[in-house]
């Protein structure tokens, strides 16, 4: 079952932690292509590029409904180098 979290505080727990660490050693490994991508966001990103961690963690927060060990067990499987 999903847990609701708060955007500002999940991060900050435990789980959110591990997530946050799982996603950096992802980001780490030549396993995953975990490349940043283009943002609009030019305040947060002058140069455009979002990093891998931080847009999954923005996809996180945002969807506070989101399993996060489900999300980012999927994100495994879309990202794996093959």
């Amino acid at each position: 079952m999903a847990v609701l979290k708060s955007r500002t505080s999940f991060f900050e727990t435990e789980a959110g932690k591990e997530i946050k660490m799982e996603l950096q050693q992802m980001s780490e490994s030549e396993l995953y292509n975990t490349k940043s991508t283009y943002t609009a966001n030019s305040l947060l990103y002058p140069d455009h590029l979002i990093s891998f961690v931080d847009k999954h963690m923005n996809y996180i927060i945002n969807h506070p409904a989101l399993e996060p060990s489900t999300y980012v067990a999927n994100i495994k499987l879309m990202t794996k180098v093959r």
